[in-house]
Formats: structure tokens, C-alpha cells, sequence
């Protein structure tokens, strides 16, 4: 399946669950992420859930990795648009968040970490294949910055829907994920 047709079909997909259907695959995949065997991290590159696209519920996985490690730094990304890049900005439960483009909640306060210092990034996506590549919103703006963080940087994602065979039209930017949870499974790549 190419991008463009992924892009368009898990995203209708997606529009059609139910708010009930939501909260109940939300749950299912915190179950499948309590069960994975991550190792114990210091540093996430979560990313605020965009309501009006209906992606899964990442607080779940963040607040589960804060209750593991009560020390947890938990980063936000902040993009910029005219650069098309994007920075890691360290948030805490005071730091406020505002919406910004394509109604994407960043925080507005907080320092910036360089990704060498990230151990995992929660990465957006719409799709992904049976390799680990995933298909996003187009912009690149992860493909750039995963790009930068370490090897050993843990790479995940989260699907309402099983893999697709392959994305037939990935390039050599594109960066696999180590690992994609789905109601039903957690595939590690």
C-alpha cells in the first residue's frame, strides 16, 4: 500500500470508531504496553493526542511510565513550521500547554533536550507495516528528529488497527519503529 492511500484509509478508519470503541481500545492497548518488557528509561519524547484526529490516548502510556518511574522527564515536541523541524521542550505538571497548529497542544515553557538525551519517543502515526515503518501525517517532521536521537532510542507507536503488509513507497529517511501497540498485540520489530 502506498502512503498516500494508507494515509486516507486509517484515517477514515479512525473517524468512524465510536467514542465507546475509543476508550475501549485505549484500554486494550494499555493493556498490551503494561505487558511489554521495556527497559526502565529516564527520558520520554511523549506527544499530546489530537482530539479532532482521534488518535489513541497517550497520557495512558506516559502516566504508566511516570508511575513506573516517579523521576520520569517527560518532553513534548514543539514544531516549527517554517523549518519544518521540531524540538524536544521537558514539561512537568505545572508547565501549561496551549494549542497550535493542526491542533497540536506544545507546551509553552520548559528547556529544550537534544535527542541524544531521549531513551524513548512515542511517534505518531496513522499506519504502519510488518517491518516497522509507519506511515504519519506527511510533514516528516519525526522521520527528521529520530534521525538525530541514539540507536538505542526506543521508537513506539500506537494503532487502533493491525499492520498493513508493507508501505510499498518508503524512502531511505524513513526510520522504523522498534515497536507498535495494538489492541490485540505488541509488535516488536
Amino acid at each position: 500500500m502506498l502512503k498516500k492511500q494508507a494515509r486516507e484509509v486509517y484515517r477514515k478508519k479512525r473517524m468512524e470508531l465510536t467514542d465507546a470503541q475509543h476508550l475501549k481500545f485505549d484500554d486494550l492497548m494499555l493493556i498490551q504496553f503494561q505487558s511489554t518488557k521495556l527497559p526502565f528509561v529516564e527520558t520520554l519524547l511523549s506527544y499530546w493526542p489530537i482530539e479532532e484526529n482521534h488518535e489513541p490516548n497517550t497520557h495512558l502510556f506516559t502516566e504508566f511510565l511516570k508511575f513506573r518511574n516517579p523521576e520520569l522527564r517527560v518532553c513534548y515536541p514543539v514544531s516549527d513550521f517554517e523549518t519544518m523541524t521540531m524540538r524536544a521542550v521537558s514539561t512537568d505538571v505545572d508547565t501549561p500547554f496551549e494549542k497550535k497548529e493542526l491542533n497540536i497542544h506544545e507546551p509553552t515553557g520548559g528547556s529544550v533536550v537534544v535527542p541524544e538525551m531521549l531513551e524513548i519517543v512515542f511517534v505518531p502515526l496513522l499506519a504502519f507495516d510488518e517491518s516497522g515503518y509507519r506511515v504519519g501525517y506527511g510533514k516528516g517532521f519525526y522521520d527528521k528528529y529520530l534521525a538525530d536521537c541514539p540507536e538505542e532510542c526506543i521508537k513506539v507507536g500506537f494503532s487502533y488497527f493491525e499492520p498493513i503488509p508493507s508501505i510499498e513507497d518508503r524512502n531511505e529517511f524513513d526510520v522504523p519503529l522498534d515497536l507498535c501497540i495494538t489492541p490485540q498485540n505488541a509488535y516488536v520489530f
